[in-house]
Order: C-alpha cells, then structure tokens, then sequence
C-alpha cells in the first residue's frame, strides 16, 4: 500500500483488499487516514501481477458492466523472500495506491483545525518503520511538533460520493462573505467526546458552532447540496449529485460497502492438458501461431507443459478457443445455475486437484428431508471487486437488476478493462432439500401468511432505502427457511471443525417453480483462504452421515430458545421497516459479515422448529 509519490504507509492482505479496505475505503492506518484509489492509478506490471482465470465469472461481468472488461487480475504483490527488505528497492514501492483523506487535519495540542495544504503540517516519513509516517504541527504554539490527526467528520452521500467535512462554510452558517476566513479551532467542552461538545470556531470573525447540528435527519436539509466528489478517482462525478450531503464519522461501518462477484470454478473437462492450458490461459490466449509457442519455450514460458508436444499444446489451445463459456447464451449469466448441476450429479463431474466431490448416504434420521449430501473435498472460488456503495449495503441489489446495478460506485475514471480479483480454495459440505418436501411445506396456509408478511417487509425496507421497484427482488419464504438453517448449522459447525465462524461461508441454492432456471433448494458450507489453510479437511470431516446428524440434532435444538427469548422470538418480519428478519438476534442466528451473504436478512429460526411464539411455521417435525 503506498502513496501516490511511492511511500508505503502500510500492508493489507488480499482479503482485506476486496472485502474492507477495496477501491473507495478509508485505510485508518496508526497515525495516518487514506483512501484506496481508482484503478486507473494501479500498477499491472506483469512481474507482479498475475491473470486470473475465471470465465463464467468474466462473462458475468462484462455482462453488467461491458464488454471492455477483458481480465481479472490479482492484486499487486511482490514475492516474500525472506531478509529484511530494502526500502529503496523498486519492490517496495509496489502496492495499491492511496492518498491523504481526509484531507483536514487537528492538532491535538493547540487544536488548530486546517487542511494538508494550508503548509502549517509536515509529513514525515519513516522509511524502514511505514506505520509510523505522520504528519507534525512543525510550528505549534503548545507542544515541541505534536503528530496531528485526522479530522473525524466527513460528508457522503447515497450515490457513493464522499468529501471532507465543509469546516469553513460550517461555522459561518454558510455565509459566503466570510469563506475567506479559514483560521479554525476545534475544541472539546465535555468529557463524552460526542457531537454534542465539540464546537468548530473560527479564529478570525469568532464564529462559533456545535457539530451535533450537522447530524440528524431535520439538519441534513440544512446542510449543503452534494458536490458529486470521488476522492477515490480525484475528481468530481461528471453527472453531478442531488442529494444533501449527510455528516458521517470517519471509521463509520457504512461508509463502505463492497460489491463482490464470486463464483466457484466447474471444470468442464479432465484432462491435464486442457486444465493446464486454462490455468495458464492469461499467456496462451494471444497466441496466434504454432511458432509463438517454440519461441515461449525458449525463453522458459512453458515449464508447465514440459511433458506435452508443441503440437498437442496448440490444439488444446485451439480447442479451448472453440468452446464458449458456460452461459453466454444469455444477457445475465446465472452464476449459481453451473454450481448447482455440478453438485447435484457429482458422479458426472470431473475431478481436478481444485475439485473434488464425494456423494454421501444423508443421515438417517433426516432421509425424508434430504435428497443428496455431497462433501467437497476441494474447491476453488474466485471474487472479484466490482464497485463500492455507501450507507447502503449492496446485497438487496441482484445481479440482473441492471436499474440497482447503476447505483454502484465505480472504481475506476473510464470503463476498466480489467478487475481485481483473487482465488482462494478451501472445502465445504453440500446439502440438497428434497424439493417436494419443500413444496408441501409452502403450501400450508400459516406459512403462506407468513411469506405475505416478509414481503411486505421486504418492500417497507427498500421504500425506506429508497431503492426502486421495491417489490422487485423478493427470495420468498423457500429463501428464508434455506438461509436460516444454514446460519444454524454453520454456527454449529464452528464449535467443533476448527475453524472460527468467520472462516465459513455460504451460498444458498434457492430458485422457485415458474422462475428462470430449475427449482434449486440447497446450501453450501465452506472455508475459503488464500492458502492451504483452508483444505484440511475439518469441515469434510462433519459431513459424514454419523457426524452430520448429530450437528443438525445440536442446531436445530439450539434454535428452539434463544437467550433473548421471549423478545427474539416476538420479533415481526416488518418491524420498524428497519430490518428483514423475525426471530433472529445476535445471540441465535445471526453470523459475521464475512460468512452471510444477505447482511443477516431473511432470517426465521420460527420457519425451522417451534419457538415460544410459533409453532405453526416449523419445516423440521423432529429435530
């Protein structure tokens, strides 16, 4: 991670990269706070990047965001190899690209409030210690040099733009006679450190205001009209913004949101050359002649294919370039669709040292429930970063909604040909519902008063984020049963697999009768990390029928009293507008943000067993 004048500040993992701190967050390093940049100001040196292969996933994206969008590229890295490193090396002045933000600093000392550009802040920069770089009040009138900080208010608004708080116009009650004076203090009359007692003053005139009157639905419309800033991409939306700016914290949890694609890699065939050459896609897909490939292997390009001719090289090449990706006969690929197939005929799949699926008996004791367990011993997922929102999360946005999709934030000036993405492998238990089973289930008259109750929820939240449609986009009750049981195991799974609740993710297979594609009732528990960590087995393990009946036994038992009871589960689906989910808390079902893929949506622990308040809404009659 380095500033645009090649200084690294600091280091963030790949996952970090995508799913905290992508293109448009704000990096709240010890001593400094910077915004990730565009694309356009990334490096792509092919010494340090790398493509990634991953077609369905490439189509989907060009799909929504056009055809321009040629790769998915790895974030920049350079290869560790070992001993201290040189700061001076071009290597270490390889890394993502920030910049100061915000741009208005405090000095903790004199609290003198003013901008990096005023000159009255130096930064300096400790090269073999990046944490450390800072910025100094070299002429404070208090303290020998104190290390300022960065001021904690910003503006954003809903169409993603962000800008620093406007400190001048502020105090002056946006009085444009007296934006000239820019001599500011910001002082702290309490001991709370809330809005409520800090006060920006102005040095000059003596004008003097609480920030508590920038918060609040009734001061927002007292506060400016939204400048259209993208201080990730330097400059201003060209479509300009309607919207009042709303006053926001520095380090708020909304300030960012990203919008992840991910798939899982099907491969379509077995044979190691024609899994080599898709590994290695990225080099071979430009080659146009059979000589290219002699002079690639002069100059040790093809170590891979060592044990392969020339000759059968270019005709897997040839091959590869004949068969289209899977979905491309559509304007929306459907990502899941593949995934599905491939895990309920796992007999039929081809095994890879990146897949592998093994068909297991479901237990006993729930074989009027399941129709197919298949443990994955190996897979791999590719995520790539496709845009950012702010105070809305993304995931009520689906991904064929082309109106919602142009409310993501985009990571780049110009249309990008190119996307960051990273792949990880790991392992994971599939389980399929018996769709009849399901059918019936729905078609009980409480259930279907229930649904009608989540759906008028489901709108009362997207009327109240202002999205449009918002009777759009409904997963209907078949969705909310899925989602919750898999919540439910995989907080189970947590205590004995080995891996922390974070470390599991999942992926609900859902898609009713009459909708595009086929009837899909399943879900998929799985690790995914960038190293081996997540292949060893401990998650497989709990899939065998005689381990996996207990877990279910021990999930649903847990969700039949929550410690929050009986207020969880009095819990109404349209409470307040404000949430899309029933008995659910923080204590029963609900999962970190790196493990559910609906925000802690769509939750119903009702919908699974009896609860204090329900007892006609179970799917499981035992459990």
């Amino acid at each position: 991670m380095t500033k645009p004048n090649n200084i690294k500040v600091g280091e963030l993992n790949p996952s970090q990269l995508l799913y905290t701190y992508g293109v448009g967050a704000i990096v709240d390093l010890p001593h400094l706070s910077a915004i990730v940049s565009g694309l356009d100001d990334w490096p792509v040196d092919p010494e340090y990047v790398r493509e990634i292969q991953e077609e369905r996933l490439l189509f989907a994206l060009k799909s929504q965001f056009g055809n321009q969008v040629q790769r998915l590229l790895s974030l920049p890295s350079v290869p560790d190899e070992g001993g201290k490193p040189n700061p001076f090396d071009k290597e270490a002045h390889i890394g993502v690209p920030v910049s100061t933000f915000p741009q208005w600093m405090v000095c903790p000392s004199c609290q003198i409030l003013a901008p990096t550009q005023s000159e009255l802040f130096e930064l300096k920069v400790d090269y073999y210690h990046p944490d450390r770089t800072h910025y100094e009040h070299a002429n404070c009138q208090r303290a020998n040099k104190p290390t300022v900080l960065p001021a904690r208010f910003l503006v954003c608004c809903e169409n993603g733009h962000l800008d620093d708080f406007p400190w001048v116009e502020y105090v002056h009650d946006f009085d444009p006679t007296k934006y000239d004076h820019k001599s500011l203090t910001l002082s702290e009359f309490g001991p709370s450190g809330e809005a409520r007692d800090l006060y920006v003053e102005c040095n000059i005139c003596g004008a003097k205001r609480q920030l508590a009157e920038a918060f609040g639905r009734e001061n927002r419309e007292k506060m400016p009209i939204c400048k259209g800033r993208r201080p990730h991409l330097h400059d201003y939306d060209p479509d300009g913004c309607d919207l009042h700016v709303r006053t926001i914290l520095l380090g708020a949890s909304n300030i960012w949101f990203p919008f992840v694609l991910n798939t899982i890699s099907i491969p379509t065939t077995a044979d190691k050359l024609d899994n080599l050459v898709a590994e290695n896609w990225g080099e071979l897909n430009r080659v146009e002649k059979i000589d290219e490939l002699a002079y690639m292997e002069k100059w040790g390009k093809l170590k891979a294919f060592v044990e392969y001719s020339l000759t059968d090289l270019w005709n897997a090449i040839n091959k590869r370039r004949s068969i289209l990706p899977t979905g491309e006969n559509g304007d929306h690929p459907n990502l899941l669709l593949p995934e599905w197939t491939a895990f309920t005929t796992p007999e039929s799949q081809n095994h890879t040292p990146d897949f592998r699926l093994k068909s297991v008996e479901p237990p006993q004791k729930y074989k009027e429930v399941f129709s197919r367990i298949v443990l994955v011993e190996r897979l791999r997922e590719v995520r790539a970063l496709a845009g950012f929102t702010r105070i809305d999360s993304p995931g009520e946005m689906a991904e064929s909604d082309e109106e919602e999709i142009q409310t993501i934030s985009p990571i780049a000036r110009k249309k990008p040909n190119w996307i960051p993405a990273i792949e990880v492998r790991g392992e994971g238990i599939f389980l399929q519902f018996k769709e009849e089973e399901i059918l019936k289930w729905l078609a009980q008259p409480a259930v279907k008063s229930w649904e009608a109750m989540f759906f008028q929820a489901h709108i009362e939240w997207r009327k109240n984020r202002m999205i449009e449609n918002p009777e759009a986009n409904f997963p209907g009750l078949r969705y909310v049963m899925l989602h919750s049981f898999s919540h439910a195991l995989m907080r189970q799974f947590a205590m004995e697999c080995g891996y922390t609740q974070a470390s599991i993710r999942e992926r609900i297979y859902s898609n009713n009768p009459g909708q595009p594609g086929v009837p899909m009732a399943g879900i998929l528990l799985y690790t995914s990390a960038p190293d081996s960590d997540g292949t060893l087995g401990g998650l497989v393990s709990l899939g065998e029928p005689h381990n996996l009946e207990r877990h279910i036994d021990a999930a649903l038992e847990a969700c039949g009293l929550c410690a929050s009871d009986p207020t969880c589960s009095e819990h109404m689906p349209f409470y307040g507008a404000s949430t899309v989910h029933a008995a659910a808390c923080h204590s029963c079902l609900f999962s970190p943000e790196t493990s559910c893929e609906k925000g802690n949506r769509y939750l119903d622990r009702s919908v699974l067993v009896s609860t204090v308040s329900h007892d006609d809404l179970r799917f499981f009659s035992h459990g």
